[in-house]
């Protein structure tokens, strides 16, 4: 414990020395956002909304010479944050023409005692978050601040109420004063990573989301599209492509991270949820992207969102922060307050350091490890840091001085009196129906696959190329009975080498499952509406390229001269491609990962292909004994019966002079087939079953993979790594 106290005080005087608390109020290093000839008044402890007229609080506000800057004197009010409402906050003016957002209604969110364990989840503890208390009030930024895995997602997650059936909640969670989770239109969720439509414009992005969520008519979305471009800034972008793949040049990462924000407010939500919004973002996008947050905050809606880090102009912009560190709340309250805090806890920031640095340099626990190296280069290289703070000192300093400060205190006097009584209902808004999504659905992904040149026409081209080259190698092959052996060979060599080149589809279709899985997390879509919607989009695409290239390879190769036996042929071949579409999702929805997934297939494909050699085609050697169940699931299987059976059904072929033998004689001798005449229709029967059989298996993944948000490739993974 005395070695602890050292620790600290020697990190305490190395700081005092650097800079004092004093020189720590902020000046010109913040700015607020405010319309010009306006003033702007930092937001106390006492700054909430009053459900009656008996709650009301006077605010003294005196303007002192110059004109740029304000007092104000609220009681009660916390002692640090009155130390810091002196200081100056000069602010920059709106840009000229800004469009003044429509005014939201936003609500009151408020967490007490909230605590969240998942299993497995960190080394020591299930803990994750910890009697975290706070609130966030109608037009206010409240940021949670904190290092990597300190359990930023997952408190965000459980205010918006959108933690894994894995974890466990306790405590309290209001919504203006009532004990009730948000419902569905009122708030709005943006996920990390964005999940956007490459081939699709901004406003086609917007217009389709809009459709997926709002009930009415289409014109009535056009203006709730334009309000959201408008309230993000896009209106420069609204009909440039979103672009993001490496064949598409689209929108720079501020853009697309704004349009991934402008999705949900659509809805026009009373509070609105954003897991890092600046990930992967410069500074001046950074910068940008904050601005355009504290514009939207400005028109009434509630903003709650991570931070792992910011630069001093960013953080000038947060209303209140909340900073964790490994579950464990070390402050909730104003942003300039939480300098004061430090100071007072004997961590005070230098001059020249953020202020987001300075927090993450003293609560972050990765940087032991950098004092253990700078100690090891000190040895050779003299004082080479002056890095010198435990950082579990700090943590439990900082945290103590937290419990027993005025800060706490009004944390809790303002959380009791947002929830003594209770605010306005909000209110469940409408959906739109089930038949709308997806014809919704079905539009949009017939334009985003004519758009997309690898996820159809490349296969259409390759499939013509390999009809050519097969059709044209065995072409004039003639109806002997000499030929029937390499009938057989160029339609098993075509149908397996066209549904090996579904492939090329994969990274298209692993896009649309990320889409649905977050658009499904919003409540926009569901399983059955997005299979649907994916199902009659890819039917006109299929059935092109079926029936181009199966005709091609038809009279190519010189097959039975009758529409009927034609149609028949281009019908198998169909289905043959609508069983591997399922299939690709499949797997696409199992691994959801592109080389994976691709590997997978050629696996899978290649087994199959064998198997149906192995044990159909009479001169192929004897294949493994575990081949043989395979041969009888594979559609290849079925699909080259059918066209054999389709092809020979009805022939004969002279043997000498005077002996004959029917068609099914001569082709059961090459390959295994039965002699039942309506075998080929059900061949075509069993493909169709198939093809609803893997849709159904991947309606049970898109519920327990992707609803999920795990995959199976993941779930292995984890699985070694922890025996390991």
């Amino acid at each position: 414990m005395e070695e602890i106290q050292s620790q600290s005080e020697n990190y305490r005087s190395s700081s005092s020395s650097a800079s004092s608390p004093a020189s720590r109020v902020p000046s010109s290093n913040f700015f607020y956002l405010r319309k010009q000839g306006a003033l702007r008044q930092p937001i106390s402890f006492e700054d909430s909304p009053d459900w009656g007229d008996d709650n009301n609080t006077d605010v003294e506000v005196r303007v002192e010479e110059g004109g740029d800057s304000i007092n104000t004197a609220t009681t009660p009010i916390s002692p640090s944050l009155s130390k810091l409402n002196s200081g100056s906050l000069p602010s920059p003016p709106l840009p000229e023409g800004a469009v003044v957002a429509r005014k939201i209604a936003g609500a009151t969110v408020v967490w007490k005692d909230l605590t969240v364990t998942i299993k497995g989840k960190r080394k020591y503890s299930d803990r994750v978050v910890k009697s975290s208390n706070g609130y966030a009030l109608p037009g206010t930024m409240t940021v949670i601040m904190g290092p990597g895995k300190s359990g930023k997602s997952t408190l965000l997650r459980a205010l918006a109420g959108r933690l894994d059936d894995s974890a466990k909640t306790y405590g309290e969670v209001f919504v203006n004063g009532a004990k009730s989770s948000l419902q569905y239109g009122s708030y709005g969720f943006v996920e990390r990573k964005n999940t956007l439509i490459g081939s699709l414009t901004v406003r086609e992005f917007l217009y389709y989301s809009a459709l997926l969520q709002l009930p009415g008519f289409f014109y009535q979305k056009k203006s709730v599209v334009e309000d959201a471009i408008q309230a993000m800034s896009l209106g420069d972008y609204a009909n440039k492509l979103i672009g993001g793949h490496c064949y598409m040049k689209g929108l720079p990462s501020g853009e697309r991270r704004r349009v991934s924000i402008a999705r949900e407010l659509v809805m026009r939500p009373q509070v609105l949820f954003i897991d890092e919004p600046l990930y992967h973002l410069d500074s001046v996008s950074a910068l940008l992207m904050m601005v355009t947050l504290k514009k939207l905050a400005s028109t009434g809606c509630t903003l709650i969102f991570t931070i792992y880090q910011s630069s001093t102009e960013v953080f000038g912009l947060y209303d209140r922060i909340c900073l964790l560190s490994n579950g464990n709340t070390l402050f909730f309250g104003e942003t300039l307050a939480c300098l004061q805090h430090f100071s007072n806890a004997g961590f005070s920031c230098p001059i020249m350091q953020s202020p987001s640095d300075h927090f993450l340099r003293a609560i972050n626990t990765d940087f032991d490890r950098i004092i253990t190296m700078c100690k090891t280069w000190q040895d050779d290289n003299g004082d080479f840091s002056n890095v010198n703070m435990d950082t579990a000192v700090a943590i439990r300093t900082l945290e103590e001085t937290y419990r027993s400060s005025a800060d706490a205190a009004a944390v809790e006097t303002m959380i009791h009196r947002l929830t003594e009584r209770e605010g306005p209902t909000i209110k469940i808004k409408g959906k739109a129906n089930s038949a709308t999504r997806i014809a919704v659905l079905t539009w949009r992904s017939l334009l985003i696959m004519s758009r997309e040149w690898k996820y159809y026409w490349l296969r259409l081209i390759l499939c013509m190329l390999l009809a050519l080259c097969v059709g044209t190698a065995l072409s004039g092959l003639g109806h002997s009975l000499s030929s029937v052996g390499t009938r057989v060979a160029a339609i098993f060599v075509f149908v397996s080498f066209a549904s090996l080149l579904s492939i090329v589809g994969v990274p298209a279709q692993l896009k649309e499952v990320k889409v649905y899985a977050c658009e499904d997390s919003n409540q926009h879509s569901g399983g059955i509406v997005f299979l649907t919607g994916q199902f009659l989009a890819s039917f006109p695409f299929l059935f092109l390229i079926s029936i181009t290239s199966s005709l091609v390879f038809y009279f190519l190769v010189g097959l039975r001269n009758d529409f009927s036996f034609m149609m028949y042929f281009v019908l198998n071949f169909f289905m043959c491609l609508l069983v591997n579409e399922g299939l690709v999702l499949v797997v696409a929805t199992i691994l959801q990962d592109v080389f994976w997934s691709i590997s997978t297939l050629v696996f899978v494909h290649v087994m199959m292909m064998l198997s149906a050699g192995y044990f159909r085609i009479r001169s192929a050697l004897p294949g493994p004994v575990w081949m043989y169940p395979v041969s009888y699931i594979a559609f290849h299987t079925y699909s080259i019966q059918g066209l054999l059976e389709n092809e020979y059904d009805g022939t004969t072929f002279a043997v000498g002079q005077v002996r004959t033998i029917s068609g099914y004689q001569a082709l059961h001798n090459v390959y295994d087939i039965s002699p039942d005449d309506n075998s080929k229709w059900r061949n075509l029967l069993i493909l169709s079953l198939m093809a609803v059989a893997y849709r159904v298996v991947v309606f049970v993944l898109l519920h327990f993979c992707v609803k999920k948000n795990s995959s199976l490739f993941r779930f292995v993974c984890c699985k070694l790594k922890m025996n390991e």
